[in-house]
């Protein structure tokens, strides 16, 4: 998204006008720092899985990612930059580094812990991924360091003055139907109901160990609309022979989400001084499949990068297992998917925008600029 597209400016324009926060927090007098600190999945990971023992299927460090805004591949699942990216600008903050580059980039700003292919349980891709909780482990020696560099104090109120951003649960359901996985068979040791408890019940103690730590200001994606990105097509159809969104993963993300916004709603009361910001990324997404248009965007079905029907085999590069031919469209700003099952940057930016000013629709109850002020 580094090319101005004047015409998504208007649109953008146009949706701050109309877009007042629900509720607004009350504004500092002075400027206080507010870090960013980012948990999740490859809708997020900046490069962590560049660092680990995995395998290609995991990674996207090589081109044509990052053609757009980095001109070079950084690890992230797009062609420039994510949402926290987006969110980092906006907040006046240089972009947060991944976890295994703070040595170089420090941490005082923040750090990204994200990694592609993560899930709320440890059982989501085990050994090739880094899962929530290991995050939180590695967000808990983050601490320790801050205490040794500001001090106890300085430390304590950078904790409670950051804002905490999560996008987990996506591969804990779509993992279930991965041909990378075998995670199918604990899956099917559980009803719908306890399988989506499970994910959520990690996840809530994630955020209270966070919390734990001095953690006060959340931000939490829901999935997104699980059975109808480019690559659950693909997998619907050769399952079913039916073209169309996969209605069992659309059910589950549904359930995910409803209960979601529950325990969340749940955790504002019980926790003192627990604030959140919950975006609706599933409508989100699904208004830019259904109005393609509106969102200055050519195609919404069809990825930019990859092969096969929608372009939903996660070829894009040539560099994954069994999977070496690949098409890339000229024009990654006409799409909503880069590759099998992430936004573009000109869509990520878009999603920002709305995330930033707080639009009642997909974005309740906190702006997240409302959050850094």
């Amino acid at each position: 998204m580094a090319i101005l597209y004047p015409f998504v400016y208007a649109f953008l324009a146009l949706l701050g006008s109309l877009a007042t926060p629900l509720h607004c927090l009350a504004h500092n007098d002075h400027n206080k720092h507010v870090a960013l600190f980012v948990f999740g999945d490859s809708i997020f990971d900046p490069g962590n899985n560049n660092y680990i023992n995995t395998i290609t299927d995991a990674q996207a460090n090589f081109p044509p990612y990052g053609e757009t805004f980095f001109k070079n591949p950084t690890g992230r699942w797009c062609d420039g930059r994510t949402v926290p990216d987006f969110i980092a600008q906006f907040a006046k903050l240089p972009l947060i580094p991944a976890y295994f580059e703070t040595q170089q980039r420090g941490i005082v700003n923040g750090v990204n812990f994200a990694s592609a292919g993560s899930g709320c349980l440890a059982e989501t891709f085990p050994g090739l991924v880094i899962d929530l909780h290991t995050q939180v482990q590695y967000f808990k020696n983050v601490t320790k360091q801050l205490k040794g560099k500001l001090g106890d104090k300085e430390s304590n109120q950078l904790l409670s003055n950051a804002v905490y951003m999560f996008s987990t649960g996506n591969n804990d359901y779509f993992s279930v139907f991965s041909p990378l996985s075998n995670n199918s068979a604990f899956f099917n040791s559980f009803t719908h109901d306890q399988y989506v408890n499970l994910v959520i019940g990690n996840f809530t103690t994630a955020i209270k160990e966070i919390y734990k730590e001095g953690g006060r200001k959340f931000v939490v994606f829901s999935t997104v609309p699980l059975g109808c990105v480019p690559s659950t097509k693909v997998l619907n159809l050769q399952l079913t022979n039916t073209s169309g969104c996969f209605k069992e993963l659309q059910e589950l993300a549904n359930m995910h989400n409803k209960a979601l916004l529950k325990e969340l709603i749940n955790l504002e009361k019980t926790l003192q001084g627990f604030k959140y910001t919950y975006f609706d990324f599933y409508s989100a997404i699904t208004d830019v499949i259904a109005h393609p248009s509106r969102y200055g965007v050519k195609n919404a079905t069809t990825a930019c990068c990859g092969s096969g029907p929608w372009r939903g085999l996660p070829s894009c590069g040539g560099k994954r297992s069994q999977l070496t031919e690949y098409e890339l469209c000229e024009n990654a700003g006409d799409y909503l998917f880069f590759d099998h099952g992430h936004p573009t940057e000109k869509c990520n930016r878009q999603f920002a925008t709305l995330l930033w000013n707080g639009v009642p629709k997909v974005v309740r109850p906190y702006s997240v600029k409302s959050l850094f002020e």
